[in-house]
């Protein structure tokens, strides 16, 4: 039971959870615990969760769910063997069936879908540099979903005959303003460590029905083509690479380890820097573009890069750093139009992701994308944001309510969960620590520009950085972990950060706020404004 005080939130148990409404809050760091190691050693290719399950390769594997509309799913999987040498020959994708047979009951299916084929290759034509071209990659849409009810599927080729085991999902309520999924779980850098284990055992024991990844997934742009240890700086360590390789076998690997959730839960991905992956030819994004199927169309999109979707009583949408996001641009024009179809009344929580973040105290990507913040900022808070995820940075940062540096109780709730686990270690340094406030020039994005900014007002008022923990950060802490937001009713969501080490020392969670809604003081204030 739940008791609504002035502010706080009192639980029958007694505990007291505080809300933003008691914000804005003194800004709190709680230092990485000396006893935790900052990180952890990639899984060998050949780990038991990585190694591929089946020795018949016309077998599904790599089974991925995302959402398509409120009453369809995407369901992709991977057949075949991709090969790995200097001279590849691709798969043929058209002597192969892509089916998924579904319905309500074991063992019966009823309902049956047919999809598309297809693959990729990653290529460099430089001595010494192996090429990659993957199994079969397959897309099906599946339609006819009744809100709220537990499906079995199969999914494969009846023809060869090549069908996986009975699976089951979830599907999520309609957009309704009474209705909303159970756990959404956020998580973002998650790569293939050890951590990673954790974090992702973590999250599967929280049941979550919906599941959040903002980008940077496999890192396998941290290993050479020729294979070996990953390395956290790939041109430290190599030096002499013509291209920044990416060995794609541990985009295999990370299909294989996600699969025990990935195939039972609806999993919605955006694109981060590890996934730009260049090869010679310029073309960029594949691994990405080619292995996800995601709401581009349904949501009026023209890209996998950025796009919308329903979920319950919340729309989000899941906006691309590394594509143009000018207010010329096609993806400005295309949220611009997205929000503007968004009705309150139906989905009342408005909540948007990226990789990157705005709002960052840490050294580590400090300011890097300020320059998106600075185009698109004000168009999410004259649309009422409620909640902003982002990665990039590896450790977690909640913000007091913010808009443009500066507090505000109708500005979004910025969230940073980039601590999944990833090989580059958990982020300690603070910008704000002696000697820790990087340089202007410092922190540049792989795509897009550069726009560092002195603020011109407030206790930085001159400055690059500042010189204690900003008034926006309101919780920070370098720790690995995972994410869960609980949506009660249309103004009142419970947002749970929960660390890795949670597991093992008994501890309930890391971080615990109410994200609470003012619609009546906001939206009528900004539409007003604006």
């Amino acid at each position: 039971m739940i008791t609504v005080t002035s502010t706080s939130l009192l639980l029958a148990t007694g505990d007291t959870i505080p809300t933003t409404l008691d914000g804005p809050f003194k800004p709190l760091t709680r230092l990485f615990d000396p006893s935790l190691r900052r990180g952890s050693d990639d899984l060998p290719i050949d780990h038991p969760r990585l190694r591929k399950r089946n020795a018949n390769s016309d077998l599904p594997e790599q089974i991925f769910l995302s959402l398509s509309t409120p009453t369809s799913m995407w369901v992709s999987w991977v057949t075949g063997d991709a090969v790995v040498g200097k001279d590849v020959k691709p798969l043929d994708p058209t002597l192969v069936s892509s089916e998924v047979w579904y319905g309500k009951e074991k063992g019966k299916y009823p309902q049956r879908k047919k999809g598309n084929a297809t693959f990729y290759s990653q290529l460099y034509p430089f001595d010494g540099l192996l090429n990659y071209t993957s199994g079969i990659i397959h897309h099906v849409l599946i339609d006819g979903l009744q809100p709220e009810t537990k499906y079995y599927y199969r999914c494969g080729d009846s023809s060869v005959p090549a069908m996986s085991e009975e699976i089951s999902f979830e599907t999520l309520p309609l957009p309704s303003k009474d209705a909303y999924p159970h756990r959404i779980a956020f998580v973002g850098d998650l790569g293939l460590t050890s951590n990673t284990t954790t974090t992702i055992d973590h999250l599967m024991e929280n049941d979550p029905s919906l599941v959040v990844i903002v980008g940077d997934l496999t890192y396998a742009n941290q290993y050479r083509t020729t294979g070996g240890k990953g390395a956290s700086c790939f041109s430290c360590s190599f030096p002499d690479a013509p291209i920044r390789e990416t060995y794609q076998p541990r985009w295999d690997a990370w299909g294989r380890f996600m699969e025990p959730l990935t195939s039972k839960v609806p999993t919605m991905v955006i694109e981060g820097n590890h996934e730009i992956e260049p090869q010679a030819s310029g073309i960029t994004f594949k691994s990405y573009s080619e292995r996800f199927a995601v709401p581009a169309s349904e949501s009026g999109s023209n890209t996998n890069f950025y796009y919308s979707f329903d979920a319950g009583g919340l729309h989000f949408v899941m906006l691309g750093a590394y594509v143009d996001y000018n207010h010329t641009g096609a993806q400005y024009a295309w949220l611009k139009e997205d929000l503007s179809r968004v009705d309150r009344a139906v989905t009342p929580w408005l909540v948007a992701t990226m990789h990157p973040p705005w709002y960052n105290s840490y050294s580590s990507h400090y300011q890097e994308f300020e320059c998106m913040r600075q185009e698109m900022e004000e168009l999410l808070y004259q649309n009422g944001v409620d909640i902003v995820f982002a990665g990039h940075v590896h450790a977690y940062e909640r913000m007091n309510r913010v808009y443009n540096y500066t507090l505000d109780p109708c500005g979004p709730v910025y969230i940073t969960i980039g601590d999944g686990g990833n090989i580059e270690k958990v982020d300690v340094d603070f910008a704000d620590d002696p000697g820790k406030c990087p340089s202007p020039g410092d922190n540049v994005p792989e795509i897009g520009g550069s726009c560092p900014l002195n603020f011109t007002y407030g206790p930085a008022k001159g400055k690059f950085c500042w010189d204690r923990q900003p008034d926006w950060s309101a919780f920070r802490e370098s720790s690995f972990g995972h994410g869960i937001l609980e949506v009660v009713n249309t103004t009142h969501a419970l947002w749970t950060w929960q660390r890795n080490q949670d597991v093992y020392k008994n501890e309930r969670y890391g971080d615990q706020i109410y994200i609470v809604r003012q619609p009546n003081l906001c939206i009528s204030s900004l539409t007003s404004r604006y």
